[in-house]
């Protein structure tokens, strides 16, 4: 018998697998049928309203960055409102801007396939990495606790092999699921912007924007399960996984962030594993950090971003690091 075949097996008979399937399911219907029940297809006059308040809005956008410039200038006399306006006129430049106003942001009871896809998608990540840690720890935790490890190396008396093979398979399983739950995840709101809402404006930087977001959150879920599935073997039980989180979010995620505010530690964010995975996740995330001005400065603001690359240099490190010492850890453990 396969190895593989036999574990891809067994991990799909587990009851918390198929328990945890069910609820995301759930989660998709529930979240769909929401969706579908606030939304209505617009008609031409809220199409043409909304089309006259978004033009109103970006106009305002250019009158404003263009008072910023005259002020700036001295072409317009100081009043009270000079404190409103940035150092930088340029920041309120709207051609600089992320996105300019559109319709859709003044159809209110409308779903927008281009608007709402990526909040969407985050939270169907969201769910799936909490799916793959907790299965991650479950399918390993639970065998060694069971003594189902000991009984397979009778059969396949090779511990890394073993331990591979279980890894492997939970991978490729969840990824598996991942790539085909966010595909019919994303198309069925598709269908629900084109019939019952907006589609929105789908050109080629969205889908690209899309697919970069899509990419990112697999390798994530992938990280979340090796990490739910090398902290389970390292304690020898699922328990050990959601302990370890649960210590971790309650010592260093708020308790160090109180001690570094009071030491007034500089770039605190950091240190914070979830600052990385949210850079991860959108490219590049700002945090502020009153430390790094100087206190004469003038014109520091304060800011500092973190990127994508070493956001996820770090979340190697760590995942591999304890993925390493699980197989250590097992290789020369009493599983007795």
């Amino acid at each position: 018998m396969n190895l593989v075949r036999a574990e891809l097996e067994r991990l799909a008979a587990r009851r918390f697998v198929q328990l945890m399937v069910v609820l995301l399911a759930v989660a998709f219907a529930v979240t769909a049928a929401t969706t579908l029940a606030g939304s209505h297809k617009p008609t031409a006059s809220e199409l043409s309203a909304a089309q006259s308040r978004a033009t109103e809005a970006r106009q305002a956008m250019e009158n404003q960055f263009q008072e910023c410039l005259a002020r700036k200038d001295g072409r317009l006399p100081p009043s009270d409102n000079d404190g409103y306006y940035p150092s930088d006129c340029s920041e309120i430049d709207p051609t600089r801007q992320d996105r300019f106003p559109i319709a859709a942001d003044f159809l209110p009871g409308v779903f927008s396939f281009a608007n709402q896809a990526q909040p969407l998608l985050y939270f169907l990540i969201a769910f799936l990495v909490l799916f793959g840690f907790l299965v991650g720890a479950s399918y390993i935790g639970a065998d060694l606790n069971s003594g189902g490890v000991v009984n397979l190396l009778l059969w396949r008396p090779r511990r890394l092999t073993v331990l591979g093979a279980k890894l492997g398979t939970l991978l490729g399983m969840v990824l598996a699921l991942s790539v085909v739950a966010s595909l019919f995840y994303l198309a069925t709101f598709w269908v629900i912007g084109q019939n019952a809402g907006l589609a929105g404006r789908l050109d080629g930087e969205f889908w690209r924007s899309l697919g970069a977001i899509h990419g990112r959150g697999l390798v994530l879920v992938l990280l979340a399960s090796a990490l739910g599935f090398a902290i389970a073997t390292l304690g020898r039980h699922t328990s050990a996984a959601l302990g370890a989180v649960a210590a971790y979010a309650v010592v260093w995620e708020l308790g160090a962030r109180v001690v570094l505010a009071i030491v007034d530690a500089r770039r605190p964010d950091l240190l914070m594993l979830s600052s990385h995975i949210g850079a991860w996740l959108t490219g590049e995330s700002e945090y502020w950090d009153p430390q790094l001005c100087a206190p004469d400065s003038g014109t520091c603001d304060g800011f500092y971003t973190l990127t994508w690359r070493p956001a996820l240099a770090v979340l190697l490190v760590i995942t591999g690091a304890l993925t390493m010492g699980a197989f250590a850890v097992f290789r020369r453990r009493d599983l007795i």
